[in-house]
């Protein structure tokens, strides 16, 4: 059975990494799994190997050619470890998010394997991407943040496509599911959630979906049909729809955070100044407060590294939550 090309090629790089020395064509075709599949000519596999070869240097692999100890006279191929391997990589607080958000997405058997392995590298270089603390997801959350992978899948394929979707959507748990007719331009995240964006039919205006609300998606109309407008950035689009929902209470709240610590308070933050509280280094965040419950459970989901300077009612709230919990009887 021929082996596939991405195989062959993945073949063919792993050897020209791990040799130190020109190799030949014909140890190629003779070690190289791909290059001998069902007894091809000499003009078959030269044919082949010249396409490989020109396909590595366009995708920016660097393959070197040289005289090659293995044959007198004979040129060999190998790739050039220094320039090929990426220098060290420093990720930011966004980025390491980013990082954790996207191992949480396609946390799907064929490659939570791989997406895991590279958080525990992040963690074990000192890089902080606690999905719990930046994002507000767990594993075991992911679904009801993002929505199932059906949904997501569904919505990522339509907006490949360029084609519209039908699905339920529930607004709320007092309110009853109805079916919404979406043409979707993307999918974003904000505050640890993931929406879908795109023109809502039914209302004849752009709209924003929850992705854990949306339910029973199926692809309509023609691929291709779906345009989204030019210069529109998703970004603000959702962020706009989401804080016009949630609407600022106009309040402030001033929140004491450890250096390098709460980092989910960090992000709702619309200034910060550096500030001690008992000797302890940190920054005093000014927070505009949405709702009052949240802001006051991520606090105490903080622990010790938050404290409430201000409002009275906010910092009483979270007292009260800690007086309750200190008289739990665990």
């Amino acid at each position: 059975m021929a082996t596939a090309k991405v195989e062959r090629l993945l073949n063919l790089v792993i050897c020209l990494l791990s040799t130190r020395q020109f190799v030949t064509a014909d140890y190629i075709r003779r070690n190289v799994a791909g290059y001998a599949d069902d007894g091809q000519s000499d003009e078959a596999f030269n044919r082949m190997f010249e396409r490989d070869k020109t396909e590595l240097r366009e995708l920016g692999i660097p393959l070197v050619t040289g005289r090659s100890s293995m044959a007198a006279g004979a040129d060999g191929y190998r790739i050039n470890r220094d320039t090929y391997e990426l220098p060290d990589i420093s990720l930011d607080r966004e980025e390491a998010a980013a990082i954790a958000m996207a191992a949480a997405l396609w946390d799907t058997p064929e490659v939570s394997t791989i997406s895991k392995t590279a958080v525990l590298k992040l963690r074990a270089a000192g890089v902080d991407v606690r999905a719990d603390d930046e994002l507000e997801i767990t594993a075991a959350s992911a679904a009801r943040s993002m929505g199932s992978e059906v949904v997501i899948g569904g919505l990522l394929n339509a907006i490949d496509a360029g084609q519209a979707v039908e699905f339920t959507h529930r607004p709320g748990s007092a309110v009853a599911s109805s079916t919404r007719t979406l043409e979707p331009w993307g999918v974003v995240t904000h505050r640890g959630r993931w929406y879908v964006v795109g023109h809502d039919r039914d209302r004849a205006a752009t709209r924003t979906f929850r992705l854990s609300r949306i339910s029973d998606i199926r692809p309509i109309g023609e691929p291709g049909s779906v345009v989204v407008p030019a210069g529109t950035d998703l970004q603000s689009v959702v962020s706009a729809a989401v804080d016009t929902a949630a609407g600022a209470d106009g309040r402030i709240a001033r929140v004491w955070v450890a250096a390098g610590r709460a980092a989910g308070l960090r992000r709702l933050a619309t200034d910060s100044e550096p500030g001690d509280a008992d000797g302890d280094p940190g920054d005093v965040l000014t927070i505009e407060i949405r709702s009052l419950s949240t802001l006051a459970r991520m606090v105490l989901g903080a622990g010790r590294d938050a404290v409430v300077l201000d409002p009275p009612e906010l910092r009483s709230t979270v007292i009260d939550a800690l007086d309750t919990l200190v008289g739990v009887d665990i």
